[in-house]
């Protein structure tokens, strides 16, 4: 049995910051119910590349999932929304905050009608504060969380991060907030709104910027993929790609120039701890540039990995060298699963390994209401003619 089983999931988002999050949870074994509008469905439908006409981006994100349509900005929707809240542990939404309240579906409320419920809210600057009403994309709470301004090379402009992290960490946010209000309500038997903000998810990402600043003064700056406590520590262009390498200690130090043949740079004075190697951070990188330059990708793993210098490094992978990764493969991170059109599809395994109660995958995103008889008719107990009315209607 896996660790969410008994647990519903009802889902309102839309595109990435909280499919992502209902994608945990339904990865741990929660049943979630994905809602979409009638007309269209989720924008994530049609925001990425497709394969064949088939969303794949849309069918791997939305994986686990039971779909239903409803149309919650007419008053019918909302009154259907409330008959399925009986029947879930959790609602899940990332509207603008304070959309729900608008429509007579503020979570607190929510909450006082029905015990045990929990309301999770995802948004880009939350439910509460003077920006909480703000729309946000990813590049914006990368922006307002401060993120962009330490991202980058110097005297280059402010960097998002790569991927859609502002939303990606949200998602995480949401689905560790919900995970917390479901351990609490097994002691209370309480339900309680939790709220997320993607500014407040990408603030605490600042490496105790925050704390550092407040304490010194000191403002972090642009280092590219530098280090700013730490040197040798960057990406390094070898003859058929690039690699990393990080040396933290003076330990590890000692290893790498004894494997590139220059064991007396562990002696000199400019490299002898970590303040100094920062300190002639150019003159140590060039060295270390030379060096992997003259190399291909596998010589220099070959000299410094685990079983030679065991410094750490790894080659920059791209994505199809990572889905015939065979550290990947053995820790069940490259799913694939069928699809009748494509044939199959391939989706990231589960992240977090629970070894007595496993996540699993076991089916891709749904079609556009494919599960809306399953839960109008079983769940509600709604009658055929009632379903084919409000289908007509344009509600569900």
């Amino acid at each position: 049995m896996s660790a969410l089983a008994g647990v519903r999931v009802l889902d309102l988002t839309r595109f990435l910051a909280g499919p992502f999050c209902t994608a945990i949870l339904a990865d741990l074994g929660a049943e979630v119910i994905k809602v979409e509008a009638p007309r269209g469905g989720d924008e994530g439908r049609y925001g990425y590349p497709t394969a064949d006409g088939v969303p794949v981006a849309f069918l791997a994100l939305n994986r686990n999932k039971k779909g239903i349509t409803l149309d919650v900005r007419q008053d019918e929707g909302r009154r259907l929304l409330r008959q399925l809240l009986p029947h879930v542990d959790v609602l899940v939404e990332n509207f603008a905050g304070g959309t729900l309240a608008s429509w007579g579906l503020g979570p607190e409320g929510l909450c006082r009608e029905h015990r045990r419920l929990i309301v999770a809210s995802l948004s880009g600057f939350g439910q509460t504060g003077p920006w909480s009403s703000r729309p946000s994309y990813d590049i914006v709470a990368q922006a307002a969380g401060g993120f962009m301004s330490i991202t980058g090379f110097p005297d280059a402009p402010p960097t998002r991060g790569g991927g859609s992290l502002g939303d990606f960490v949200a998602g995480l946010y949401g689905a560790i907030g919900i995970l917390a209000a479901l351990a609490a309500r097994s002691r209370t038997g309480t339900g309680q709104a939790v709220d997320v903000s993607s500014q407040d998810a990408m603030f605490s990402l600042l490496d105790n910027w925050p704390a550092i600043h407040a304490a010194t003064g000191r403002e972090p700056a642009r280092v590219g993929n530098r280090h700013l406590a730490t040197a040798p520590y960057d990406a390094y262009r070898a003859r058929d790609g690039w690699v990393v390498i990080a040396v933290a200690t003076n330990r590890i130090f000692r290893r790498l120039v004894t494997a590139i043949g220059r064991p007396e740079l562990a002696d000199n004075p400019n490299f002898r701890g970590a303040a100094s190697r920062l300190q002639h951070g150019d003159e140590i990188n060039d060295l270390v540039g030379q060096w992997v330059a003259a190399r291909s990708v596998a010589e220099v793993m070959e000299t410094l990995g685990p079983a030679a210098a065991n410094v750490p490094c790894s080659p920059v992978y791209g994505v199809s060298d990572l889905l015939t990764h065979p550290h990947l493969l053995a820790r069940n991170m490259v799913v694939r699963l069928p699809h009748p059109k494509v044939g199959e599809l391939t989706v990231p395994g589960v992240v977090a390994k629970l070894s007595a109660t496993p996540g699993s995958i076991h089916r891709l995103g749904p079609d556009l209401g494919e599960h809306n008889q399953e839960i109008y008719e079983g769940l509600l107990g709604l009658e055929r003619p009632q379903v084919d009315a409000l289908r007509t209607a344009g509600v569900i």
